[in-house]
């Protein structure tokens, strides 16, 4: 279970304020092979982590690009899982490069949804800038796991928090994107790592 908190405000009243507050964990096997957050893409405009998992690989589940387009995903629990399901990652990635803005965006997903396994979305545009939820999304399946899955911070044998990231964007546009990430799947190896832009006017 992934977790994300965030605080926005279109017109931060100080100069020294943030439009934009993200923090984010990933929880994920430690076996499903991953890269750290960089740029890529081919004008190096978008910064994100990136799964390569065989069948997946390209998709993500949290970025920001250099035109203000920021997406973040975490998975919907549900007793079962469609294994011929399109990869969630797919749903950030493909709005970090496309030219629509986010609610055409999120209409296109809504109509799409049914070729994905359960998901939640957030899409933004920053230049117009046990929970009981979480219980029901599983019900009888989710409730003997929600002590372990629903933490802040997960730990588990096999399956946990890999990555922990924080997203600032100032009221000039400057973005600060800090990332903590598990080394290959030993919980107790991480490195940290900063990427810092303008989003361009």
């Amino acid at each position: 279970m992934c977790i994300i908190f965030f605080k926005f405000d279109p017109r931060p009243v100080s100069k020294n304020a943030y439009r934009l507050i993200l923090a984010a964990n990933r929880d994920e096997f430690y076996h499903r092979p991953a890269r750290a957050a960089d740029f890529w893409g081919s004008n190096n405009e978008v910064l994100s982590g990136l799964d390569m998992e065989e069948g997946k690989e390209g998709g993500t589940w949290l970025g920001i690009s250099t035109r203000g387009k920021l997406a973040a995903l975490t998975n919907y629990l549900q007793p079962r899982l469609n294994r011929n399901a399109r990869g969630r990652g797919e749903l950030v990635a493909q709005f970090l490069t496309s030219d629509m803005d986010s609610l055409s965006y999120l209409k296109k997903v809504s109509a799409e949804g049914h070729l994905y396994n359960g998901f939640n979305l957030i899409a933004a545009d920053l230049r117009q800038l046990p929970d009981p939820a979480i219980e029901a999304q599983g019900r009888e399946y989710v409730r003997p796991i929600l002590s372990k899955y629903a933490a802040v911070c997960v730990r588990c044998p096999d399956y946990g928090t890999r990555t922990s990231t924080v997203i600032l964007v100032d009221a000039d546009g400057h973005v600060t994107f800090t990332e903590r990430s598990m080394l290959g799947s030993d919980p107790t190896r991480w490195e940290t790592t900063t990427h810092e832009f303008r989003l361009q006017s």
